[in-house]
């Protein structure tokens, strides 16, 4: 198959984060496993998802890993011009379809050197990795990393992760996570606020101490790589109460922490569970059962900062002409891959600037680039030195 036809294939398949993703992973398998690679999965508990990954070249220490995630974001209530899931070419040098260039780009051209990397007189091995549901917080990349981890007697030691970046090596990103907290107060009557404690004003008053940590936040600690340059805090949806002149005795809001690599998410946490407890206190001499709880809605996703000096933005040097390195806003699997002792980077083809919209597209010559790389990537490592 051409990488067009890969491509054409990859966005086909419309899998969403938190959808099972077995039709794309068994056709990936069939693609791979045909080349004579031996695949493994790794399924959820309830087997309806599974990440998978394989090894190219011989079982030594030192392999790169060539990370992507097989899920993409939903389409309805976009105003596309074409089908979504059927891959369109409209002469403008452009492809258009979900998950183009976010990021079924980037695993069409993994496919699409898998017969050179079949052929090659590698040295040191290469390795695919694709997962599932990182659209809705890289839920399986730790599992997948653990597996592949354990499951080979060598020890891989790099990792690209091809999110978009048209081609520029990126080596850090916050970490994110995302947070609901909910307040318990007493209804009653607007007339005695005094009597009661409204939950809506409470929640408020939380809402106001996060914006002030955050402040906080970026006069003790900086990184002016990132925009802003400083961890955030960012309450975006509050619900509650029944009526204007009805104390709220429930309210709610939703909030993410954005976390810049030098800062410590559970030490933010601290801060903001210890005055919730030391709230509590005090309110609950007017009312015993006033409660603050704030849940996890979903595990933190690691930041990501690669040293300039690391093994991989040397090799990335070596494969890539693009050599100016820079730092996302978005979060990725990157951080994970770091986080278990794997040097990582992102470089993908494709503009972030495109993803999550109507009209996703690729230009093709990003394409054809990034195939460019991946080759210079296996003459690299068909040489006995490798960084």
């Amino acid at each position: 198959m051409t990488l067009i036809e890969l491509l054409s294939k990859l966005v086909s398949f419309p899998v969403l984060g938190g959808d099972s993703n077995l039709s794309i992973i068994h056709w990936l398998q069939s693609h791979i496993e045909a080349y004579g690679v031996p695949c493994v999965l790794v399924p959820n508990a309830e087997g309806t998802k599974a990440s998978l990954h394989c090894r190219i070249g011989p079982a030594v220490d030192g392999g790169l890993i060539l990370s992507g995630h097989t899920d993409v974001v939903p389409v309805k209530g976009q105003a596309w011009d074409t089908d979504p899931f059927v891959l369109t070419d409209k002469g403008d040098g452009k492809l258009y379809g979900r998950g183009t260039c976010d990021m079924k780009g980037f695993i069409a051209c993994c496919l699409s050197v898998l017969p050179q990397l079949v052929n090659a007189d590698l040295k040191t091995p290469i390795y695919f990795a694709f997962s599932y549901d990182e659209e809705i917080g890289c839920l399986s990349a730790p599992e997948l990393i653990a597996h592949l981890q354990n499951y080979y007697t060598e020890t891989p030691k790099y990792a690209i992760i091809g999110e978009p970046s048209l081609l520029q090596p990126i080596i850090g990103h916050k970490g994110i996570c995302l947070f609901t907290t909910t307040v318990n107060g007493s209804a009653g009557h607007s007339s005695g606020i005094l009597k009661e404690v409204s939950a809506i004003h409470e929640a408020a008053r939380l809402v106001l101490w996060l914006e002030a940590k955050m402040e906080a936040l970026a006069k003790s600690s900086r990184d002016e790589r990132f925009s802003p340059p400083h961890s955030s805090l960012h309450t975006g949806v509050i619900h509650g109460g029944i009526a204007p002149n009805v104390i709220a005795d429930k309210a709610s809001f939703s909030w993410d922490a954005r976390v810049i690599p030098k800062d410590d998410l559970n030490a933010i946490l601290k801060t903001f569970h210890d005055h919730c407890e030391r709230r509590t206190q005090e309110l609950q001499s007017r009312f015993p059962e006033f409660c603050i709880a704030t849940t996890t809605v979903h595990p933190p996703v690691t930041s990501f900062d690669s040293a300039v000096s690391s093994g991989i933005v040397k090799l990335m040097a070596k494969i890539n002409p693009n050599t100016n390195l820079d730092t996302v806003a978005y979060a990725s699997e990157a951080g994970q891959y770091n986080a278990a002792g794997i040097e990582s980077i992102i470089c993908g083809p494709g503009s972030i600037d495109q993803a999550h919209r109507a009209n996703e597209f690729i230009a093709k010559r990003e394409l054809l680039d990034y195939v460019t790389l991946l080759e210079h990537l296996i003459q690299t490592f068909s040489t006995p030195s490798v960084v």
